[in-house]
């Protein structure tokens, strides 16, 4: 860390162009990668890499970029724009616009930029909790601080890094899933490997069983009951009642639980009740501004407006976890589950639309703003010095908040030019073609049935494991062998780890961050590429 008393401000005024210049940049690339090839980059480590290079231009002003902190910024700035663009914004609005409803767009873009705001500002007030605590996995924020700490210091730790991202580079050259392999040697081994095992059955239920775990909604079916344990389980974590002082070993090993944590259960419980009501004065607002009580009666809408703020809220818990533990996100998959179950409720297909939009807008920047803090956390020194921990992680909120007001701008700029072309996320015509399909009564059964085991299995593995979510996260992600990937790192680790012991694990994340690095330097690059042919 930095022997910097004052953890540096984004309102330097050098801080705040440089910033604004990176966030327009991020939503940029984020639009463009998203429209032709649906999918979002990871632009962390670009940001970081971006400030590196400011570091060394030999000018006064550049110099001030040699700390860590300011690189965090930089990396804050640039990926909440990427995702805050992408994933938040021009997803949802495509929806409407796909549905044939282009007067929809606005209020769509409303509801969302309004959901994205919420969205970042829940994960900001819940991080290091109980329920999303600093010390959880959060891979790609790990993998940036990494790389960030190896240019800084240099030495073995940079020797580690670089090895990593050279084999990450290269596996990815070969279609080995290198962020996959990279998060099997720094997350829950339990979750993870629940996690390759969803991503196995996902890849070879076709031709081992003949059995498309997709198209019959069971990856569906499974999330749903995962999720709904998740959600009971984390109310119990967040809402269950303190021990009274009558049970002595709960009353001296309360307070110190709770003082491991930044941000108390009472601040938590606070945080998901007024985050609950955010998301209803959205859905109220979306509503209001889309039309929507035409369209449907007055109990109709009470009930969409609620199940709205419910699926949200949901929404961006699950996608949270699953991030948390895995890295990975799949806000496309649950948005879409909330969108099977508004058609089974039998709302009108605009409101599904906007229903669909909402949802979507929410998880991804809860996720990744997880992420930069988590980069944030380590390059802090891991919340030795509390203070300067809890300074340092306003000034990335405040950072991330202006990010996501440049990708507002930018989107409300660009959107029309992406459209009047027919560019829009691939994801949305997905979301179309289902609400125009209509609900069945056979989509419901298969929903219920694949449930049950969904509870089940996340029943077994209680709040800290989440391997009910993470195998259900692996059944919705199709990537081409990172099964293989994830189970063959969890392998080596255990074996490593039998071997060489404790001492091991350092250098064991370290080489994973490389990994992961390299697995994002390629995508964003090979997207950069595609994108120019």
């Amino acid at each position: 860390m930095d022997n910097e008393k004052k953890h540096p401000s984004i309102f330097e005024p050098f801080a705040l162009i440089l910033n604004i210049v990176t966030a327009v940049l991020g939503a940029i690339i984020g639009m463009q990668i998203v429209t032709t090839l649906g999918v979002t980059p990871n632009t962390a480590i670009i940001g970081a890499l971006v400030a590196m290079l400011i570091a060394r231009i030999p000018i006064a002003i550049f110099k001030k970029y040699k700390s860590v902190h300011r690189q965090n910024l930089v990396q804050t700035s640039i990926s909440s724009a990427t995702f805050g663009a992408a994933n938040s914004l021009l997803i949802p609005i495509g929806i409407p616009f796909a549905m044939g409803a282009p007067h929809l767009v606005v209020p769509m873009l409303i509801g969302a930029a309004l959901a994205m705001f919420v969205d970042a500002a829940i994960l900001y007030k819940l991080f290091d909790s109980k329920l999303f605590p600093a010390k959880g996995t959060w891979a790609p924020g790990l993998a940036t601080a990494e790389s960030i700490q190896a240019g800084d210091k240099g030495g073995k730790r940079a020797g580690l890094l670089g090895v990593g991202t050279v084999v990450g580079l290269i596996g990815s050259y070969f279609n080995i899933s290198m962020s996959a392999f990279g998060v099997a040697f720094i997350g829950n081994i339990w979750a993870l490997t629940m996690f390759g095992i969803g991503l196995m059955i996902r890849q070879y239920s076709m031709p081992w069983f003949n059995v498309d775990v997709n198209k019959l909604y069971i990856a569906h079916g499974v999330m749903i009951g995962a999720g709904i344990i998740a959600l009971v389980q984390a109310g119990m974590l967040v809402f269950s009642k303190q021990k009274k002082t009558g049970d002595k070993a709960a009353a001296t090993a309360e307070p110190e639980d709770e003082s491991s944590y930044t941000v108390t259960v009472s601040t938590a419980r606070r945080t998901l009740g007024l985050g609950f009501v955010a998301y209803l004065v959205i859905a109220l607002i979306i509503a209001l501004v889309g039309g929507l009580m035409t369209q449907m009666s007055i109990g109709m809408l009470i009930g969409f407006l609620v199940f709205a703020a419910f699926a949200a809220f949901v929404h961006e818990l699950i996608v949270g976890i699953a991030a948390m533990h895995s890295g990975w996100f799949p806000a496309f998959a649950v948005a879409f589950i909330t969108l099977l179950f508004g058609m089974m409720i039998g709302f009108p297909p605009l409101a599904l639309a906007m229903l669909a939009g909402f949802s979507a807008a929410t998880g991804p920047a809860f996720a990744d703003m997880g992420y930069d803090l988590k980069t944030g956390y380590i390059l802090r020194g891991n919340g030795v010095n509390r203070e300067y921990e809890l300074e340092g992680r306003k000034h990335q909120y405040i950072t991330a908040m202006i990010a996501f007001g440049v990708a507002l701008i930018t989107v409300i700029f660009s959107y029309n030019g992406y459209f009047a072309q027919n560019l829009i996320p691939p994801i949305d015509k997905v979301y179309v073609s289902t609400i125009q399909a209509g609900a069945s009564p056979e989509v419901a059964k298969q929903l219920l049935l694949w449930a049950i085991p969904g509870a089940i299995v996340q029943l077994i593995g209680g709040p800290s494991r989440q391997i009910g979510v993470l195998f259900a996260t692996g059944l919705l992600i199709a990537t081409p062998n990172a099964c293989w990937a994830v189970l063959v790192g969890i392998a080596i680790r255990i074996i490593v780890l039998k071997v060489k012991g404790k001492e091991a694990e350092t250098p064991m994340t370290i080489l994973a961050a490389g990994f992961i690095a390299g697995d994002a330097l390629y995508s964003f690059f090979n997207s950069v590429f595609k994108l120019k042919k």
